[in-house]
């Protein structure tokens, strides 16, 4: 009724958009609206795609009948189509039983985290023993009980509407640390997001507003934000000036990562000699601060693809060495930072990111001056990102091959506007000139497309279609050498290289690219 509807009326645009093509497997997996249609997140295509999974299971594991799947969901829906998560995890686990396949289907809103952590066997109540296993898991990473249990700092934390609020006051409370206080507005899950725009931390301050105000109340000097299936953390910290200061997840990761590699030091003792089996992993569009530190500590640093899909797989290759892997991250607000959950996960980093902030606290310093002591020990690494839109596949390819074919047929760019070029690796093509056989060592794709460039004053530039979203993104960093810190200097230089991308090899105005809302 409703295509005979949208027909009637000539709403072509809309059909095409709901029938035109189908969903595709991106970043982190498949993502759309709810809705009518093979492009849309509804009952047929949630059982299409379940079949599939099942097929591909079978084919991995000869004795999935005994294994089975577990499935878990958020409190997402949409009221207009009638979906949400709930109904679409029932209609998975239906699929599963029909072809003889254990569904283990948890029985209530979970961060996805958890679905990660499932410990075997299962028992009785698999959501009771999963919640107790992660927290039991979780605490073998906490290293300051006592001054956790003695600590004053005030910390404010927001589950934008979504399920990480029981989840991270439980994790807390494993660590024995206060506490944090709950924005009421935003404690329980609701699919409609009432108070935020987009339910998205990584956001910034248009998400956090209610946090900030409830942490000016409570005299609270940091705000943690979860997103609404609660693998995702973003963190906030009030200034001096009184002014709120958002970390980016490229400096949260190196907090994060630091503060990881000074407990596993702590925890050796004398015994430093294992460094040479410690890993620390972060995908190629993330901050290189990992790599910088792995080089003075003596630690690996490993990057993969986008996505912790690679960087999960990679953990758990070296953990099945016999490695130790501390810590992974990605820019987009993802911290894994126990191996007990080998994906991002926004209830353990709170926790982690919480004995942090107390710890700092008895040593009279903040976050803010913590990044800046890792900056100044290891070098600071300045980042810029953001993206264009481009509805034209045509003009994105054009755009790509013009980079390909800069000065004759297969040659890329020497320059950009004077920033001298040392080194290209195209993970289309699969192309690295930085290797002896010129052959990209990661995973190459030709249904995206991936360029990096590498310039010598230490900025490294990543230009990559999205998987989801019709967006042309970039990723740029400049890494500068340790004691270099003219902050000034150091971001004029960044901005004038973004500048020069953006205009020569982008080219806004000729390829009719939109610009981010916000830039």
């Amino acid at each position: 009724m409703w295509a005979r509807e949208m027909v009637k009326n000539g709403a072509v645009d809309e059909l095409k958009k709901c029938f035109g093509a189908r969903m595709e497997f991106g970043t982190a997996g498949l993502r759309a609206a709810m809705g009518p249609g093979v492009s849309r997140m509804n009952d047929l295509t949630i059982i299409q795609t379940t079949q599939g999974f099942c097929r591909y299971l079978e084919q991995c594991f000869a004795d999935l009948k005994e294994r089975g799947v577990v499935i878990g969901f958020d409190a997402r829906e949409h009221t207009a189509s009638g979906g949400s998560s709930k109904r679409f995890a029932s209609l998975a686990a239906a699929v599963l039983i029909s072809r003889g396949v254990p569904a283990y289907l948890f029985s209530a809103f979970t961060p996805t985290p958890y679905v990660f952590s499932v410990i075997y066997p299962l028992l009785k109540d698999p959501y009771q023993d999963i919640h107790r296993e992660y927290l039991q898991s979780i605490q073998q990473h906490c290293f300051h009980r006592e001054v956790n249990k003695c600590s004053e700092v005030k910390i404010v934390h927001t589950s934008v509407h979504g399920v990480g609020h029981v989840f991270v006051q439980a994790a807390f409370k494993a660590f024995d640390l206060r506490p944090p206080y709950a924005v009421k507005e935003q404690e329980d899950p609701d699919p409609e997001f009432p108070t935020v725009e987009y339910p998205n931390p990584e956001e910034g301050a248009g998400v956090l507003n209610l946090s900030f105000a409830l942490a000016d109340r409570e005299g609270a000097t940091v705000v943690f934000a979860n997103d609404p299936d609660a693998d995702r953390l973003a963190v906030a910290e009030k200034q001096p000036s009184g002014e709120w200061r958002v970390f980016s997840g490229n400096e949260l990761g190196a907090l994060l990562g630091w503060w990881s590699f000074q407990c596993w030091k702590q925890q050796q003792g004398e015994n430093k000699a294992s460094v040479k089996d410690v890993y620390m992993l972060a995908s190629t569009v993330s901050s290189k601060i990992l790599r910088a530190i792995g080089l003075k500590e003596g630690f690996h640093f490993e990057e993969t693809l986008t996505g912790f899909k690679w960087m999960g797989n990679r953990a758990k290759q070296l953990l099945d060495q016999g490695k130790t892997v501390l810590f992974a991250f990605e820019e987009a607000i993802g911290y894994m930072c126990s191996p007990a959950v080998l994906d991002k996960d926004g209830v353990s980093a709170a926790a982690i990111a919480g004995e942090l902030v107390s710890y700092l606290a008895t040593k009279n310093t903040s976050l803010s001056q913590q990044l800046k002591a890792v900056y100044d020990e290891y070098g600071y690494h300045l980042t810029k990102n953001s993206y264009f839109i481009c509805h034209d596949q045509n003009t994105i390819k054009q755009l790509f091959e013009r980079l390909r074919n800069y000065e004759g047929e297969e040659s890329y760019p020497k320059e950009c506007q004077g920033f001298a070029i040392t080194a290209v690796r195209d993970l289309t093509t699969g192309y690295d000139s930085n290797q002896p056989d010129s052959k990209a060592i990661l995973p190459t794709s030709k249904s995206s497309q991936m360029i990096t460039f590498t310039f010598a004053n230490g900025g490294v530039a990543t230009m990559r279609t999205s998987g989801t979203e019709p967006k042309i993104k970039y990723y740029t960093e400049l890494c500068a050498a340790p004691g270099n810190s003219d902050l000034n200097q150091l971001n004029a230089e960044l901005n004038n290289l973004v500048d020069a991308i953006v205009e020569n090899f982008f080219q806004p105005k000729k390829n009719n690219l939109t610009p981010r809302p916000d830039s």
